[in-house]
């Protein structure tokens, strides 16, 4: 075990493949391959202000990926050399290191469904009424700080260049499971590997359809701990409660706007943590407001029989 802390000097971050950017040029092109084609099959798949919309929003989450990428790299530095012991780079150390990394994502996924304040990190990625492979760029720009659900990956010892390259291709693998043009896939890769079959139910605000499939690259979680989902007729996209703008910005907040609003109506610590950490569909405020107008109305039916 190296007892000497590594620093970021030492990993020489300039020299490290950046395979989402390589990547990045064929995924424009596959982009505008399936938008030609659902143009000449006369498929509703594309819609020009939704793809500059969700364009837009992935353009600038590279730019604060770019911003924040010391900041980044510090704290996964920081949770290594915590750890104690180091995992070499080795063949093996990469398969190892995705599926932890896979099975952290399933986990922050799934509570990015579950509570309301992670949600509001994530909910840009649901707002469009589309599925295409646009969609993919489509990440709030809040959502980094979802690294805290890494830390745990990190602190298995891992050594950083492994984590880097296992997350970018972990990231990288959400592209092409964003498309209805590909239906179900044979019966093996449908059942270990998150095809886009099983994400379009994950995309759908369909009732029964609601909070399955949250696996990046491997269903086998969902499977497991009970969230998994086949699929059967055509998912209706978006989210339960439709946006209608366009605007970048708004498709990006709006869910923290009206996170604080509530917050600004709570009237007991409990409640604001209700607004933070319930489900995001259970509106604190919208029914406490409900209970106590039943309960004015009740007490006026009482003086009035009184009377």
């Amino acid at each position: 075990m190296n007892s000497t802390p590594l620093t970021i000097e030492d990993l020489n971050l300039e020299s490290w493949p950046n395979i989402i950017l390589w990547a990045a040029p064929v995924m424009f092109a596959l982009v505008f391959i399936e938008w030609g084609v659902s143009w000449y099959q006369k498929k509703d798949t594309y819609d020009k202000k939704d793809f500059f919309a969700a364009s837009t929003i992935g353009l600038v989450n590279v730019g604060i990926s770019a911003l924040i990428k010391l900041a980044t790299f510090g704290t996964a530095l920081f949770f290594y050399n915590l750890a104690p012991f180091k995992i070499p780079a080795t063949w093996w150390s990469f398969v190892l290191c995705f599926f932890a990394i896979d099975f952290a994502r399933y986990w922050a996924h799934r509570i990015a469904h579950e509570q309301r304040f992670w949600w509001a990190t994530h909910i840009t990625h649901h707002n469009s009424a589309k599925y295409n492979l646009s969609v993919s760029f489509r990440l709030g720009w809040t959502q980094h700080i979802k690294i805290v659900f890494f830390i745990p990956v990190m602190l298995m010892g891992f050594d950083p260049f492994v984590f880097f390259i296992c997350h970018q291709i972990a990231v990288l693998y959400q592209f092409w499971i964003h498309t209805e043009y590909i239906k179900k896939l044979p019966a093996p890769i449908e059942f270990f590997f998150t095809t886009p079959s099983h994400h379009r139910v994950h995309h759908a605000s369909d009732e029964h359809y609601l909070d399955k499939n949250y696996g990046s690259t491997f269903i086998i979680w969902d499977r497991m701990f009970g969230t998994f989902m086949p699929e059967a007729e055509r998912p209706t996209y978006g989210i339960t409660k439709p946006v209608t703008s366009y605007n970048p910005v708004y498709l990006v907040f709006h869910e923290w706007v009206d996170i604080f609003k509530d917050l600004g109506q709570a009237k007991s610590f409990n409640e604001a943590r209700r607004i933070l950490f319930g489900r995001p569909a259970d509106e604190v405020i919208k029914n406490r407001k409900s209970s106590e107008e039943k309960r004015s109305e009740t007490k006026e039916e009482k003086a009035v029989s009184v009377s």
